[in-house]
């Protein structure tokens, strides 16, 4: 049931004619009350697409009553006419419903660059809304999916009250945030204040910490719908916890899922002198493509860990370091330590990397993906 687990929402995704494939395309989530309150966070790419500039403004006050979304098409670098396509997008969903416009968040995703089919995108609108139900989590999950083979969903069962989420994306999951759109709902009574702060830790914890090829997208968006209905105020670092564990289960679904992925990587550095020179080593050795085909052959080339570390500002001795894949340590004291013939990286899609900086007490973790000729062959092909 996903989104439509929480008490108060309906959801649906139907065919609009807007992909070639004719799968699913366009979704529609809808808050039913009794509150209403919502908080999002969007890609910190300065290229935004004409959804996000839309709905940073309707997220403005703290309410968002429903969520429209169109895969097929990301409706970004479309000028004025894509902006009056993303306005009329939400005053379609509104007419409808019987709201405001201005409470309509719109989401695309696509392909960028194009004008989306409008009266395909319209006539979706209108048969999704005609759909919605309160069992209609899982095909709104179905219908915004792009490149991804499955979709991604994840539930928390709290005190009275609960959470439910989807998520797309399969490529360009980057740090601020990854190509995804993920919708979050729950039934807790929370106000707008209370949801943003929760949603931005669980981010910070979460998506900004998966990074499959290093690209930010133009149309990424987090948004969280509170709808009162459960009558529940938990306990707000319970809360906090809970969708921040939730956001990370679908943060590795996204990895799991990443285009032509055949490894998934933990890269988990510890001993840092602060949380953020962790994340930084951890950044730049997720970003090494040196790295990643190393990995994509099971290859345990040590030595582009330690090349990537050292383009960083974090504070560490590169004479100290030590390195372990799948727990050898491989590397010891910036040194070759076990034989990395013990590495073995074939039986399993999990790779496990720590660094060790011994130049303090922080660690962090981030997830990433190896870089294949699959994923070559799926981009070099995405438009045609």
């Amino acid at each position: 049931m996903s989104v439509t687990l929480p008490q108060g929402f309906r959801a649906s995704g139907v065919t609009a004619g807007l992909k070639p494939s004719g799968k699913p395309d366009v979704a529609v989530i809808e808050n039913l009350g009794p509150s209403f309150a919502a908080a999002c966070v969007f890609t910190a790419n300065r290229c935004k697409a004409n959804p996000v500039l839309w709905s940073e403004q309707v997220v403005a006050d703290g309410e968002v009553r429903a969520i429209v979304v169109n895969s097929g098409g990301a409706n970004c670098y479309t000028g004025s006419r894509g902006f009056q396509t993303t306005h009329a997008s939400a005053e379609r969903t509104a007419d409808l419903l019987g709201i405001s416009a201005g409470d309509v968040l719109v989401c695309s995703t696509g392909l960028i660059g194009e004008l989306l089919d409008e009266p395909k995108l319209f006539g979706g609108i209108e048969a999704a809304v005609g759909a919605l139900d309160a069992d209609g989590g899982d095909a709104a999950a179905q219908a915004i999916m792009t490149t991804d083979t499955v979709p991604k969903i994840a539930t928390h069962q709290g005190a009275g009250w609960s959470i439910g989420g989807i998520a797309k994306g399969a490529g360009m999951l980057a740090p601020s945030l990854a190509t995804m759109l993920v919708f979050l709902t729950t039934d807790a009574a929370l106000t707008s204040d209370e949801l943003d702060a929760a949603l931005r830790v669980a981010c910070a914890r979460s998506f900004d910490r998966i990074d499959s090829d290093g690209c930010m997208s133009t149309n990424d968006t987090v948004a969280l719908l509170a709808s009162g209905a459960s009558s529940v105020h938990p306990d707000l670092d319970e809360f906090a916890a809970a969708l921040s564990e939730l956001c990370l289960d679908l943060a590795l679904q996204l990895i799991r899922d990443a285009e032509g992925a055949s490894h998934d990587i933990a890269i988990t550095t510890v001993n840092a002198a602060s949380e953020s020179d962790a994340l930084e080593v951890g950044r730049a050795v997720a970003r090494s493509n040196l790295l990643k085909c190393a990995i994509f052959g099971n290859d345990p080339n040590w030595g582009r860990i330690l090349a990537a570390a050292g383009t960083t500002q974090a504070a560490f001795d590169p004479q100290r370091i030590d390195v372990s894949i799948n727990g050898v340590m491989i590397c010891r004291d910036g040194e070759p330590g076990e034989d990395r013939e013990l590495v073995d990286m074939a039986a399993s899609r999990d790779v496990t990397i720590v660094i060790d900086l011994k130049a303090g007490p922080e660690a962090a973790t981030l997830w990433t993906n190896d870089l294949t000729t699959d994923y070559v062959h799926e981009n070099s092909a995405y438009s045609t």
